[in-house]
């Protein structure tokens, strides 16, 4: 009976043991993931997303956004937090003081995107659609990534504003369907952006997206660090 009782006791505290061993594992890849992403349990964080850009509707969006929407509150479910999606027309508050993820590149349709390209990703150039090449692109150091049946791309960035704050997650792919690369890519691979740039460094990568008509989103491949040359310094006044 004695030594009944002390296999059972070794067994309970070795099972205890692996528990709280698990416990503290996955307890440290929530706060890194949390870290990763700027939120915290209860938070909120905001889903920017552009409107549907055939429809006249004001808040029409085209399904492979509300799909990468979806994945994008899925990582602040993950997180403890709650997402709150906000139209284009619709105040988005001063950045930094929410987390944001902002879907879709910059156009008539996101004005939202439009802004960060504009302010912090000067190093981007977007030619949403050129009228005399028939044809959607955008342009980071140096290097034009175009359109095609056969090849998509998207930009995938992380920054902060001026004075800090929470970070905003920007993806601004050439089609609805690169902008859900975009956010798979983000939520399958958060661990290894973690590892290479931590909680606090921006980054932006090109994401290529090959034969998305027959693999959709599963063939998405990383072309680029673009990090060094997409975001630019302010220009300073000639004297």
């Amino acid at each position: 009976m004695g030594d009944l009782l002390i296999n059972l006791l070794a067994s309970v505290i070795a099972g205890t043991a692996v528990w709280l061993a698990g416990f503290v594992l996955r307890r440290r890849k929530l706060n890194r993931e949390r870290a990763f992403f700027g939120l915290t349990a209860g938070a909120s964080c905001l889903l920017v997303v552009s409107r549907h850009a055939s429809s006249p509707r004001e808040f029409s969006v085209h399904r492979r956004d509300v799909a990468a929407l979806v994945e994008l509150a899925t990582i602040a479910r993950e997180c403890g937090a709650h997402a709150d999606r906000v139209g284009e027309h619709q105040p988005s508050g001063e950045i930094g003081r929410l987390t944001e993820f902002c879907v879709g590149g910059p156009g008539g349709a996101s004005p939202r995107s439009a802004t960060h390209v504009r302010t912090i990703l000067r190093g981007v150039t977007y030619e949403v659609f050129d009228e005399e090449k028939r044809r959607m692109s955008f342009t980071v150091g140096g290097t034009e990534y175009t359109l095609s049946p056969e090849i998509s791309y998207v930009l995938l960035a992380r920054f902060w504003g001026p004075a800090g704050g929470h970070p905003v997650f920007f993806i601004g792919g050439l089609s609805a369907g690169s902008n859900l690369a975009g956010a798979r890519y983000l939520a399958s691979r958060h661990s290894e952006l973690d590892r290479k740039f931590g909680a606090d460094r921006p980054f932006a990568l090109v994401l290529r997206i090959v034969e998305p008509a027959a693999y959709g989103t599963d063939f998405t491949e990383l072309v680029a660090d673009v990090s060094d040359v997409a975001f630019q310094p302010v220009p300073q006044p000639v004297e």
